[in-house]
């Protein structure tokens, strides 16, 4: 054997002591999570944690565990887990985004009828959520719009926590005869699964394509999917993804400007589908930065940008009210202002680590060398750019966990953020398929073991 073919084979098959690191991350992944339920346990039971029953989730244990009700999640993982690394080495790039999304509504949606069918539309009927509130607009959109600060209290939990967009979506597919929860279930889900679409066109453009194959089985099969049916922050994760999808292929197609307008156009609606969502403008941020395009792209999208926000304004809703509402009816309840901070700071990761999955607690300290290694060269290959947009979704997530406003239900929360995050996975597997089954599993148990009001 020449020394070639030996520098060849180490370039190929990284040395074991630096594959170390990454089975520390699963150890740490592992033990945050367990460490997470067992001190929440312990606080629940001495009367200081009581808003939840399982925390750091707000959920509840099944009192019988799911058994045979998972076995066609369990062979539907099987068959992903085979062919999705084929899929995604062979099929046509035309074909790819359209196949991702598919698996990943298959996915989510076999997950979650092991509860039953009525367990897809089940979230959106509490008295909490969204569409019990339709009712106070129906009567006049405009007025209710004008008004929506002043009245807030009046509002459904869920309403009284957003700014008015979110309603103004389900309005508009009442409008559309696609009224009833079944159909606002059937949209959250179609729109949540698109995002494994919009992400894997985002990493070829920022990445190149092969790192974009590479991800696309993860975007599939992350354990976020638990979540995305149905839980109306699914739409937030399409309405980000999409938009800055859009943006990446401004950067790299023909019409280019219609496609950074369209991104401007979508990015602009984030803040007004949830308050919590500016520190996201972390990952359309990354990918200008990766692309590098023109200035006249750059005004496209500033121009579509501004659309939403300057509408909404317009016809009466003024964003800054709506945030200091907001905090004021958060602060007088008994929700998510009363859970404690120095728990929840910390057993908020422990949930992100249930949203990625083990395959990117053991790809992350290979991301983080990743970026270090492209800041000290200044050089951007593909493995430092897939790094560069689950960077920027972590530290979106470290910003608004600090903030101190996210303390519990950050399962639902956090979804537009770990399918970012789940991108590290990408380019750090020389198996595969060990990896996809171990996403697969994590979704399982906890689908198993848990039962979540979303």
């Amino acid at each position: 054997m020449t020394l070639t073919d030996i520098r060849g084979r180490l370039a190929v098959a990284p040395p074991r002591t630096r594959r170390w690191p990454g089975w520390v991350a699963v150890g740490v992944w592992a033990a945050g999570i367990a460490a997470a339920f067992a001190v929440g346990w312990y606080l629940r039971r001495a009367g200081l944690a009581t808003e939840d029953r399982l925390p750091p989730l707000h959920a509840r244990a099944r009192g019988r565990p799911l058994t045979w009700e998972l076995l066609p999640a369990a062979a539907y993982a099987a068959a992903a887990v085979a062919a999705l690394p084929v899929l995604a080495a062979r099929l046509a790039w035309r074909a790819l985004p359209p196949a991702v999304w598919a698996l990943a509504a298959g996915w989510a949606v076999t997950l979650a009828v092991s509860g039953g069918w009525d367990a897809l539309a089940a979230p959106l009927n509490a008295p909490t959520e969204y569409p019990a509130g339709l009712a106070q607009l129906r009567p006049g959109v405009l007025e209710w719009l004008r008004t929506f600060t002043e009245r807030l209290g009046g509002y459904t939990t869920h309403v009284r926590g957003h700014p008015p967009l979110p309603m103004l979506l389900l309005w508009a597919l009442e409008k559309a005869g696609l009224g009833g929860t079944g159909w606002a279930a059937a949209f959250i889900i179609a729109a949540g699964t698109s995002s494994a679409a919009a992400i894997t066109i985002t990493v070829r453009c920022a990445a190149g394509e092969r790192t974009a194959r590479a991800a696309a089985p993860f975007l599939v099969l992350a354990p976020l999917a638990l979540w995305v049916a149905t839980s109306m922050d699914a739409v937030f994760l399409a309405v980000g993804a999409w938009g800055t999808a859009l943006l990446a292929l401004a950067a790299r197609r023909r019409g280019a400007l219609a496609f950074a307008s369209g991104g401007g156009l979508l990015l602009g609606c984030l803040p007004y589908l949830s308050y919590g969502l500016l520190p996201l403008f972390a990952v359309p941020l990354a990918v200008l930065l990766l692309t590098r395009p023109r200035a006249r792209v750059l005004a496209a999208a500033g121009a579509g940008l501004a659309v939403v926000p300057a509408a909404l304004t317009l016809l009466g809703f003024w964003w800054p009210d709506g945030v200091r509402a907001t905090l004021d009816t958060y602060l007088i309840s008994r929700g998510s202002a009363q859970r404690s901070y120095g728990y929840f700071v910390f057993a908020n990761l422990a949930v992100l680590g249930l949203l990625t999955g083990p395959a990117v607690a053991h790809a992350l300290p290979r991301t983080l060398a990743a970026l270090w290694r492209a800041a000290r060269s200044r050089t951007v290959p593909p493995a430092a750019a897939a790094a560069a947009l689950a960077g920027a979704g972590l530290l979106a997530v470290l910003v608004l966990d600090a903030s101190g406003v996210t303390k519990g239900e950050v399962e639902r929360i956090w979804v537009p953020f770990a399918a970012w995050i789940t991108v590290a996975a990408a380019p750090h597997h020389h198996r595969p398929r060990a990896w996809l089954a171990a996403q697969a599993a994590t979704a399982v148990a906890v689908q198993a073991l848990v039962l979540s009001p979303w």
